[in-house]
């Protein structure tokens, strides 16, 4: 139904557009008048063409063997040359979307290739996009990956990712979800999904980000960063100015002298080398105050919210400051008091008599 509705407006808008009686036509007039709105021009270019419409194939055996797909476009040397039946393909360079549909199978809607054997191999795959020199070269049947760059996104079956750089996701096979920016980034993804890989090769770990140029890089200034569950990146303010109903911590801290500080090592999955950690455990955390744990996207303790435990450590080290000085002026006071007390007791000595013994 929607293609016949796209063809009945296509040929509403052509005729539209038809010149009037009076309008010259160009010299020499151009060739074609393929029926049903087709354009070819090259060896065997649309060769196999039965009921297909609104295909355009410029090139040697472009789209060859297209028989009843629709709104396709191939420009370049053997460009969709298998596709059959797919429709709104788009391919324009040598070998782009080659392989895209062949008759023996279903499939392959909606790609665009642009550049030389971009998505060439791609059969099955639709809604994919490639832009550049065999860009998502080995792509075969995944779906609504997008990839910009020379070799970029090599991707066999893997779908929804998202590549943009010279040779970003170069090595992907299987993974999805994945997002890569810059040069060779992503480069050691394979199979793992949910990688966020930006200005770094990342890892073959699923769900995780990794960014590039911070490690290893001092900052004199700013402030610390917080992630949410959402996934979301801020920096915590301290200005008067965004807070309300402040008052003091007062005894609202002891809750941290209940916590048991431990020392553990991560699982392997997380931490192969086995590096000893120190810190709190979130359960045990939660059990003392559960406003001090940060929960996960399905409401589990996840982690610690280690800088409201540490402005409560502060809080505690005040309090005991305090008393120390207090305790130091009644020292002081006392160290006086007895001062005055050994002053007065010599004070009232009977002063030394000197006997002259002849």
């Amino acid at each position: 139904m929607k293609t016949k509705i796209q063809l009945f407006l296509i040929t509403l808008l052509i005729a539209c557009l038809e010149p009037s009686h009076n309008a010259h036509a160009v010299t020499p007039p151009p060739d074609g008048g393929y029926s049903g709105g087709n354009t070819a021009e090259g060896d065997n270019a649309l060769l196999g063409l039965t009921s297909g419409s609104y295909d355009t194939a410029l090139g040697f055996r472009s789209l060859q063997k297209n028989t009843e797909g629709n709104f396709n476009t191939a420009i370049g040397a053997a460009a969709l040359f298998f596709n059959a039946t797919a429709t709104e393909n788009t391919a324009t360079g040598t070998g782009a979307l080659l392989s895209n549909a062949p008759p023996f199978v279903s499939g392959g809607n909606g790609n665009t290739a642009n550049g030389a054997f971009a998505l060439v191999r791609n059969s099955t795959g639709s809604l994919n996009t490639a832009i550049g020199d065999r860009a998502l070269f080995n792509n075969t049947s995944g779906s609504n990956n997008t990839a910009l760059g020379d070799s970029a996104g090599y991707n066999s079956t893997g779908s929804l990712n998202t590549a943009i750089g010279d040779r970003a996701l170069f090595n992907n096979t299987s993974g999805s979800n994945n997002i890569a920016l810059g040069a060779s980034a992503g480069a050691n993804v394979t199979t793992a999904s949910h990688v966020i890989c930006i200005g770094t090769g990342g890892g073959n770990d699923s769900n995780r980000c990794f960014i590039g140029g911070i490690f290893g890089t001092s900052s004199p200034g700013g402030a610390s960063v917080f992630i949410n569950s959402g996934g979301e990146l801020s920096a915590p303010s301290s200005s008067r100015r965004f807070k309300e109903d402040i008052k003091p911590m007062e005894r609202a801290s002891e809750v941290v002298l209940a916590l048991k500080p431990v020392t553990f090592r991560y699982k392997k999955e997380l931490d192969p080398a086995g590096v000893p950690q120190f810190g709190l455990v979130a359960e045990d955390v939660q059990k003392v105050n559960p406003d001090l744990v940060v929960r996960d996207k399905e409401g589990k303790p996840y982690s610690v919210r280690y800088d409201q435990v540490n402005a409560m450590l502060l809080n505690e080290f005040l309090k005991e400051h305090q008393k120390v000085q207090d305790l130091e002026k009644q020292v002081e006071k006392l160290t006086a008091g007895l001062q005055k007390v050994s002053d007065q007791v010599e004070a009232g000595k009977p002063a030394p008599q000197v006997v002259n013994n002849p």
